[in-house]
C-alpha cells in the first residue's frame, strides 16, 4: 500500500518546521540558560535594594440602620408617622463610610498628622493626597458586608498607625453628620421642636397679655380649642410630610398623591372647624384666637417632643457608630517586593525574549544567503540609511 505524497510532503514541512526552530535554539543554548538565569539574579538583587513595603489590614462593621422603635412609636402620631422613612434612602451605609474614609477632610487630616509631606517627599498637597491614595485600599466584603481598610508603608509601625488612624477619623467625622435614619430624624425634629418651643412661649405670653373678660368667661373655649389645635398640628405635620417626599418624588407619585389627598381633607375640616368657632365665639374672640393658638403650638410641641425622644432612643440602640472587629496590627512580613516571584518572572520573561531574537536572528540570516533576497536586503539598509 503507498503512501499519500501529499501528507508526505505536509508531515515534511512540519518536521522541517520544527527543525529549522530547534537548530538555533540548540546552537544557543548556553544563551538561553545563562542569560534567564543572570537576568533572574540581577532581579533578585534589586530587590534587596528596594526599601521594603508593609501592609497593615483593619476590619470594621458598619452600623445597621434600625426602625422597629421608631415604627411602634409613630404608630399612634397620625400624619407624624410618615417621617420615620426619613433615611430610609440611604441604600448601603458601608459605600457611605468609604466616601467619607477617601474624602479631602479626612486625607488633609492624615497628612498633616502622620507628616505625610515629608516622608513622601511631597512639594504639594495634591501630590500627598494621590500618593495615599495608592497606598491606601478600602473595600467592602460582597458577603459579609464588612469594611476592611489596608495601607501600604515602608514603615510596619506607620503602616498599622495609619490603617488604625482612618478608623479614628471616621469616627470623628461621623459624629458631626446624619448618616443613619435615626440620627437624620432626631436631627429634623430636633430643630422643629426648638422652633415650636419659641412659639409656645411667645403664644403663652400673649395668651396671658389678653387678661380674662366677661365674654372669654361665658365662650368656654377649652374643649372647642383643644380639638381645633389638635387638627391644626395634624395638617402641619402632613404639610411637612408632603414637602419631605416632594424632595425625592415626582408629584405624580402614589406617596405624594396620598399625603396630598390627606392635606386636604384635614384643610377642609380645619377650616369647618374655624367657621363653627368663629360663630360660636363671638364674645371674647381675642381671648379665644390666643387660647387656640396657645393650645396649638402646645399639641405641636407635644408631637414633635415625642418623635425626638423616639429617634434618640433608636440612636442609642444603634451603639457605636464605626465597631472595629480586628484593629490593624504591626505587620511582621513585607507585602512588597516579592522577591522569588520577581526572580521567576524575570528568568521567564528574559527566557522567551531571547528564545524570540535567536529565531528571528536565524531566519534572518538564511534569508540573507538566499540570492533572490540580496537585493532586497540592500535595498532595506539603504533605506534604513537615508531615515
Amino acid at each position: 500500500m503507498m503512501a499519500d505524497p501529499v501528507l508526505d510532503a505536509d508531515d515534511e514541512e512540519r518536521g522541517l518546521g520544527l527543525l529549522d526552530l530547534a537548530v538555533p535554539l540548540a546552537e544557543n543554548l548556553r544563551l538561553l540558560i545563562a542569560g534567564p538565569l543572570l537576568a533572574g539574579l540581577v532581579a533578585l538583587g534589586i530587590t534587596f535594594v528596594i526599601a521594603p513595603t508593609y501592609t497593615a489590614r483593619t476590619t470594621l462593621l458598619p452600623p445597621q440602620q434600625q426602625q422597629s422603635a421608631a415604627s411602634s412609636a409613630l404608630a399612634s402620631l397620625g400624619a407624624l408617622s410618615g417621617l420615620a422613612g426619613l433615611g430610609s434612602s440611604i441604600k448601603s451605609p458601608a459605600e457611605q463610610y468609604v466616601a467619607l474614609m477617601q474624602s479631602n477632610t479626612v486625607t488633609d487630616r492624615l497628612i498633616d498628622q502622620f507628616k505625610l509631606m515629608d516622608v513622601y517627599e511631597a512639594k504639594f498637597r495634591e501630590d500627598a493626597r494621590k500618593r495615599l491614595a495608592t497606598n491606601v485600599r478600602i473595600s467592602v466584603g460582597k458577603k459579609d458586608g464588612l469594611l476592611t481598610i489596608e495601607v501600604d508603608d515602608t514603615s510596619p509601625q506607620r503602616a498599622a498607625e495609619l490603617a488604625n488612624a482612618h478608623v479614628e477619623e471616621l469616627r470623628r467625622i461621623s459624629s458631626g453628620l446624619a448618616l443613619s435614619e435615626a440620627q437624620q430624624r432626631r436631627v429634623f425634629f430636633e430643630s422643629q421642636l426648638k422652633q415650636t418651643r419659641d412659639r409656645l412661649t411667645s403664644a403663652q405670653q400673649a395668651l396671658q397679655a389678653s387678661g380674662f373678660t366677661e365674654g372669654a368667661l361665658k365662650a368656654e373655649p377649652r374643649s372647642a380649642a383643644e380639638g381645633y389645635a389638635r387638627l391644626r398640628a395634624e395638617a402641619t405635620a402632613a404639610e411637612v410630610r408632603l414637602q419631605v417626599l416632594r424632595r425625592s418624588l415626582a408629584d405624580n407619585a402614589p406617596e405624594v398623591q396620598q399625603a396630598q389627598g390627606t392635606l386636604n381633607a384635614l384643610r377642609s375640616q380645619l377650616a369647618q372647624a374655624e367657621r363653627s368657632n368663629e360663630v360660636g365665639n363671638s364674645n371674647g374672640a381675642d381671648y379665644v384666637s390666643r387660647y387656640r393658638e396657645f393650645k396649638y403650638q402646645e399639641t405641636l410641641f407635644d408631637l414633635f417632643a415625642r418623635q425626638y425622644e423616639a429617634a434618640r432612643v433608636d440612636e442609642a440602640r444603634e451603639g457605636a457608630l464605626v465597631q472595629v472587629v480586628d484593629p490593624a496590627l504591626q505587620p511582621e512580613r513585607r507585602s512588597k517586593p516579592k522577591r522569588a516571584l520577581t526572580a521567576v518572572a524575570t528568568t521567564l520573561i528574559t527566557l522567551l525574549l531571547l528564545a524570540g531574537f535567536v529565531i528571528v536572528r536565524h531566519f534572518w540570516r538564511r534569508a540573507a544567503a538566499e540570492p533572490q533576497n540580496a537585493e532586497k536586503l540592500t535595498q532595506l539598509r539603504s533605506a534604513l540609511r537615508r531615515s
